[in-house]
């Protein structure tokens, strides 16, 4: 127990945040793991990863908070596939509450789908092939439950959950003011995450939200500059390496005043006109821009990666 707690006194990989807040990238999207490790310890899950990754994300939290441990609650920063993809597998052994925006509901109870990401940002891998992205309705009805209105969840004390909409309707993020420890979701970010190359070497650089999902880019601004006011200390995003320090203020800070120039497109559906939601899910959105290139491209990328896998493994076989 003690060696475990004293492996955590610092965080011990590019994705853990501080000492109690740790975390992991399931393939290209972090979730992480509030709580003082230590078996027996209370904690909170943010966010569920890509699907197939429930043994995962269960490995870790037996690492952290030994066999057999569930969390005391679940918080969704957001409802998109890569967050929410292995809820549906860890809930039947994790009977917890699941908490997201009010603005968030629609599209994690089964009543709407999200706006459609835009390929026509382009920009790389990522948007690139977005139009694939799977946009929901998923159905949590029953486990998911609205984030408190005074942004306070009696599982998580000392924590604030502030409202960052732009990149979904209702995007949230977690605040610890004690020590000014930030969870942003994909508020920002630190990576670029349109490109394939800067997902594979995790190269950090701070960015606004991922392009191809945001759907209010004036929103996803003001968001940006809520949190730069935060002067966080130690930050994990959705996507990229945590960051602490001076380090975090420099690039945060220059992040929110060159917003424009380092964060939104020079083009797309949603770059001069927002889409428009409610409660109850879309209410109106700007007419799509042309995607046929980026269908064209994405379709050759994928066959072409297809290809070489089964190259590769006809390498081995013959090789064996």
């Amino acid at each position: 127990m003690e060696a475990q707690t004293n492996r955590y006194e610092r965080p011990g990989s590019r994705y853990d945040v501080v000492a109690d807040v740790a975390g992991i990238k399931t393939f290209f999207v972090n979730v992480f793991f509030i709580g003082k490790p230590g078996v027996g310890n209370p904690w909170v899950l943010v966010d569920a990863g890509l699907p197939g990754y429930a043994g995962r994300i269960r490995k870790k939290a037996e690492e952290l908070f030994g066999a057999g441990t569930w969390p005391d609650a679940i918080v969704l920063t957001h409802g998109h596939i890569d967050h929410v993809g292995s809820l549906a597998d860890l809930l039947p052994d994790w009977p917890v509450p699941v908490y997201a925006h009010p603005l968030e509901l629609p599209y994690l109870e089964g009543k709407a789908s999200y706006p459609p990401p835009d390929p026509g940002i382009g920009g790389g891998l990522f948007s690139t092939i977005s139009w694939l992205y799977p946009i929901g309705p998923t159905d949590f009805r029953g486990h998911v439950r609205p984030v408190p209105a005074n942004g306070v969840i009696p599982e998580l004390p000392g924590w604030q959950i502030i409202h960052t909409p732009g990149h979904s309707p209702g995007h949230l993020s977690l605040f610890r003011p004690k020590d000014r420890t930030l969870l942003a979701g994909d508020a920002l970010i630190t990576t670029n995450q349109n490109s394939g190359l800067s997902v594979a070497t995790q190269r950090q650089e701070f960015h606004g939200p991922p392009a191809y999902f945001t759907c209010d880019w004036e929103a996803a601004r003001e968001s940006v500059q809520r949190l730069a006011e935060l002067r966080p200390q130690a930050l994990g995003a959705g996507h990229g390496v945590s960051v602490r320090g001076p380090e975090l203020a420099e690039g945060l800070n220059r992040l929110g005043q060159q917003f424009e120039r380092l964060s939104i497109p020079s083009r797309g559906r949603y770059v001069k006109q927002p889409a428009i939601t409610d409660e109850d899910g879309i209410v109106s959105m700007p007419s799509p821009t042309s995607y046929y290139l980026p269908r064209v491209v994405g379709l050759t990328i994928l066959v072409g990666l297809v290809v070489a896998w089964f190259w590769v493994g006809g390498q081995r076989a013959q090789g064996g």
